[in-house]
């Protein structure tokens, strides 16, 4: 049984400049005292082709987490430009927030990002090398996909993913696809 559920998630400050930080308002309900702490990090997917384009935007841990509800506002700064390939920096991609306890992901919730320039005329004839101080990021936060892993809450050495079609060494992009949308109602999203 979990003992982590996710009450709301809300995306702040979107739609918002690429190099602006990436917010989101997390509240989560703890049943009982987690005497270690839960990590959490952002991801931002810089590339379909290959996870080696990934960047962890940030980390925190947030614990020892007593029984009831709390809520933090995460904040990461914006990817490293430098390190996304240049065909995919503009488009669709994905940001992801990850939970793990003592080690074992229990949780990804992933967002669509789509990054468009907001003039026309650049839209129409976008630049070689993307200008990334004129480009938008749009992140889809009415539509989260989420990944649920079975954890051993006590003994952390075992992780499955509960949904048996979709194996944990899956890739990000892969994890995401294959999920079926998730219904607004963040109470859906225990984990």
């Amino acid at each position: 049984m979990s003992k982590v559920q996710i009450s709301n998630v809300v995306v702040l400050n979107n739609p918002s400049p690429f190099q602006s930080p990436f917010q989101f308002e997390v509240t989560l309900e703890c049943i009982e005292d987690l005497p270690s702490d839960i990590e959490c990090k952002i991801v931002y997917v810089g590339s379909a082709e290959s996870e080696e384009y990934d960047q962890v935007l940030d980390s925190v841990l947030v614990g020892p987490v007593p029984a009831g509800r709390h809520m933090f506002v995460f904040q990461a700064e914006a990817p490293d430009p430098s390190k996304i390939p240049v065909q995919d920096a503009l488009g669709v991609t994905i940001v992801l927030v990850i939970c793990s306890y003592m080690g074992k992901e229990f949780v990804r919730v992933g967002y669509y990002v789509n990054n468009d320039y907001t003039d026309p005329e650049l839209r129409e004839n976008p630049p070689e090398i993307p200008q990334f101080d004129k480009v938008q990021k749009n992140i889809l936060a009415t539509n989260p996909r989420v990944t649920r892993f079975k954890i051993d809450w006590e003994n952390t050495e075992t992780a499955q993913p509960q949904n048996s079609e979709m194996p944990a060494s899956s890739s990000q992009e892969e994890a995401l696809v294959q999920m079926p949308p998730v219904e607004m109602s963040m109470d859906a999203m225990a984990f």
